[in-house]
């Protein structure tokens, strides 16, 4: 059983004690957990993660190059297998996975990772494709010349060396780091609680900004910054805006846009992109680019391939004829990663702290290193002199004074008493006795003795320059400058990212002619844009050109006309809002099935239908939307509600169980409203007698509906003295004019306004407000859509009246939608037809 604790010491212990051993503490699990996690966690910060501000590097980089320069893989000699390198490194320094170690070798060895590499590959190292690299045992490395700089002079107790991890050998602390390798290759990793992402700069832009804070340590980032522009990334491509570096250089954190080099080719007719962001994938780019154009979401693209070689990347895009490259460039942009993001966070380790570091900062630690590594350099040349000098001094005396010496010598038993002779008799030290008594007779000549004399004054001279340096922190800022320019002149090399002021980004709308077009949706949820001037104008009755194709179960169920700028709401089911621009909505022929509604959004609800597309040219305060219901309920809401719309949609109207949206319109709050039901019953009342309401409420009775009735017709008449139109499901229609029809209360029954039979006419199906001048376009569940002059169809003012036939359909088809086409929007029509017939004729020979 354990003993008792005593009670003075349980009240020092964490928690409420139970028994203990002798070796036992009882501490809480909270206690534990936090003094565990943060030991953890500042291990990966330190020893794994983070980067030192000095040299970097993380551990298992300055490990590798540590290793590789102890084993000989200098620049200028052979290449060795990356698996001996490996092993080599873990056997010795890092005692971890050897899929890591190979990892990280081989990014080193990556050109379009590394701005500048710091190793020397041969063999399969991986591509920009994402390939993987060989397996180690057959790739190859070795050091490069600009790696070798990191490591010079680590010889000359430069820096601190500790003990590995079984204290068998020592590894360094730091590298001398004669390169600033953290601002010109960057870094990233992710640590406990932080991370860090670091940009690749240009060499030659470091090196003078690093003049630029040697001459002057109160230099400003602003100053700086005219030396170094920006980050300048191994892939190139091309850096839009300057904002993102200005915030990233003054506070250590900032977005920097990154886009594709681009240009056009064949006329206009090929994009190619020779330059991508950095760190992104070319395959997966391509694969993302063509899985966009499949989904309906990225146009005017016909033809996608990778032509990229040695030579360098080559993506090429072709485009469809007639499109237009800038739009398709833009939308390249906006939704692949030609356009990408590096999000800089200038996370280093500052004397094993983590430190978010500016500009500024990073260069000033950077150069307090370097002198740190002058001084230790130099005080170690200085030693080294100091001591040969005091040699040569030594064996100057000998010379001096051979006979004495060679007599000494020879009179002594053994060595040790020849050493002890000679410090006795000549005033020698013990290094220097030693010295001579190591000194072989051919170096008794007299040339030798003037080739001493030669050294010990050039030693002299180092010595006084060493400590010149020693004394003088100017003098060690200038040794730095000539290392930095010496660095610039070997390696320095054209920037390869260009950097573009402006952040605005293209505005499509600006590009996309405000040409009137027609927009289809099936009761299954497709949609397409077709230019308007694709269908061709047909006397009343006609037949018409097939307007849409359509899966087999699938009908057309709204047609509307708008132009390309308009803003398009789109409403469900459930009365929730989405938009967009009617030039967002992918373009199709008569003939294209179109493309899934919610595949256009971002978050739309995949159980979700819509019921209505409604074209808003502008939110005027002053206007208002108008609902009704199939269950006779209508709402009135300012337009402006809807003008800001987010990803996830706006509440439009909130509908009660089994209710579903029949119409909407835009109001001036001042109209008169007609509400049309399948029965062919009707009814006319003011506007003012529906209130303004919010967009979450559910609105108020319009109509009083009987047996299997429902409201499909909502019109708010624009010009008193104009007509009505009304068709049914037979395709036949009907113009009264609305004055047929007195206002009455909000809420009643109504009246007949189309007499309906269930053989011949079907229920009425639609409602438009109908002029001489306009167009209506009539759509069939098969997709038939045929447009027809207004003015072709008889004014009946009864009505009681069954209408005249103005679609004529095919057996078993039916009318399903009817819209109308403005004198306005034909106005930019007037050659349409001839276009159209035009477009359809057969080609005959010359």
């Amino acid at each position: 059983m354990p003993e008792e604790i005593d009670e003075d010491v349980a009240e020092d212990l964490p928690g409420e004690p139970t028994d203990v051993g002798d070796a036992t503490v009882e501490v809480t699990v909270e206690e534990e957990m936090r003094s565990s996690y943060i030991d953890y966690a500042m291990s990966v910060i330190v020893g794994r993660a983070l980067p030192d501000v000095r040299d970097g590097f993380k551990p298992v980089h300055r490990r590798i190059l540590y290793a590789m320069d102890d084993m000989g893989l200098n620049s200028d000699g052979p290449h060795r297998k990356s698996a001996r390198v490996v092993g080599e490194v873990l056997g010795k320094y890092h005692p971890h996975g050897d899929t890591a170690a190979y990892d990280t070798l081989v990014r080193m060895a990556q050109e379009f990772s590394l701005r500048y590499p710091l190793v020397d590959g041969q063999g399969n190292f991986g591509s920009m494709d994402g390939d993987s690299p060989a397996a180690m045992r057959y790739t190859e490395a070795r050091l490069t010349p600009i790696a070798e700089e990191m490591l010079a002079d680590i010889d000359e107790d430069t820096v601190d060396f500790t003990p590995n991890f079984d204290a068998s050998m020592e590894e360094p602390t730091v590298l001398p780091g004669k390169l600033p390798n953290l601002l010109v290759n960057g870094s990233a990793g992710i640590a406990v609680g932080m991370a860090t992402n670091m940009a690749p700069h240009n060499l030659g832009e470091i090196v003078d900004a690093l003049v630029l804070q040697l001459d002057d340590p109160d230099v400003s980032i602003q100053r700086l910054m005219q030396a170094v522009p920006g980050p300048d990334f191994p892939t190139g491509g091309i850096i839009q805006g300057t904002g993102g570096i200005q915030k990233a250089y003054a506070t250590g954190r900032g977005i920097v846009r990154m886009r594709a080099r681009m240009h056009e080719e064949d006329e206009g007719g090929r994009l190619v992109a020779t330059e991508i962001p950095y760190q992104v994938n070319k395959a997966k780019l391509a694969e993302d680019i063509a899985q966009l154009v499949r989904d309906g979401k990225l146009e005017g693209i016909s033809d996608l391939r990778d032509e990229s070689s040695r030579e360098g990347v080559r993506l090429i895009i072709e485009l469809k004829r007639g499109a237009n490259p800038e739009i398709v460039k833009n939308q390249l942009f906006q939704k692949t990663q030609l356009q990408d993001s590096f999000g800089i966070n200038n996370v280093a380790l500052v004397d094993n702290e983590p430190k978010v570091l500016n500009l500024k900062e990073l260069l000033q630690y950077w150069i307090e290193h370097r002198l740190e590594v002058i001084v230790r350099r130099t005080q170690y040349r200085l030693d080294e002199a100091l001591d040969r000098a005091h040699i040569v001094e030594g064996l100057l005396t000998a010379l001096r004074n051979i006979d004495d010496v060679i007599e000494t010598i020879r009179a002594a038993e053994e060595t040790a008493d020849a050493r002890e002779a000679l410090i006795a008799d000549f005033e020698l030290t013990e290094e220097q006795a030693r010295a001579i008594l190591r000194m072989r007779l051919s170096r008794l000549t007299r040339l030798e003795q003037a080739k001493l004399e030669d050294e010990l004054e050039g030693l002299r001279e180092d010595i006084e320059r060493y400590r010149n340096i020693l004394d003088d922190e100017e003098r060690q800022r200038g040794i730095i400058k000539q290392e930095l320019v010496d660095l610039k002149e070997d390696y320095d090399d054209e920037r390869r990212t260009e950097i573009r002021e402006s952040e605005g980004q293209l505005v499509i709308e600006d590009l996309v002619p405000d040409d009137p077009v027609v927009i289809l949706r099936t009761d299954q949820g497709y949609v397409k844009r077709v230019p308007l001037e694709k269908y061709r104008v047909q006397r009343r009755g006609g037949r018409g050109v097939i307007g849409m194709e359509t899966k087999e179960g699938d009908h057309v169920v709204d047609v509307l006309t708008c132009t390309n700028h308009d803003r398009l709401l789109f409403l469900t089911e459930e009365g929730i809002a989405h938009d967009m621009k009617a030039y967002q909505v992918p373009e199709g022929d008569r003939y294209a099935r179109g493309s899934p509604v919610q595949s256009l959004f971002e978050r739309w609800d995949p159980d979700t239908d819509v019921e209505k597309i409604l074209p808003v040219d502008s939110f005027d305060e002053d206007r208002f939307l108008f609902f009704a219901t199939r269950q006779g309920k209508v709402k009135k809401t300012p337009l402006d509600e809807y003008e800001r719309i987010n990803v996830n949609g706006k509440i439009a109207i909130r509908l009660e169980d089994g209710d579903r949206i029949v119409d909407a319109t835009i109001t001036d709050g001042d109209r008169d409203i007609v509400l049309v039901k399948t029965s062919g019953k009707g009814l006319r009342f003011p506007e003012k007698q529906v209130r303004p309401m919010g967009r979450v409420a559910s609105g108020v009775k319009g109509t009083e509906l009987r047996g299997d009735e429902e409201v499909v017709g909502l019109v708010a008449i624009e010009d008193p003295d104009e007509t009505l139109l009304t068709v049914t499901r037979q395709g036949q229609g009907k113009r009264t004019p609305f004055s047929s029809y007195r206002p009455k209360n909000r809420g009643a029954w109504g009246i007949y306004m189309h007499d309906v039979a269930e053989d011949e006419t079907g229920p009425v199906v639609a409602a438009v407000e109908a002029h001489d001048g306009d167009e209506i376009v009539f759509t069939s569940r098969e997709g038939v859509l045929i447009r027809s002059l207004a003015g072709d169809i008889s004014r009946i003012s009864s009505g009681q009246a069954m209408g005249v036939i103005v679609q004529r359909l095919e057996d078993g088809d039916e009318t399903v939608a009817v819209s109308r086409l403005t004198e306005d929007e034909l106005g930019a029509l007037e050659d349409a037809e001839d276009e159209a017939d035009a477009e359809e004729a057969p080609a005959t020979e010359a």
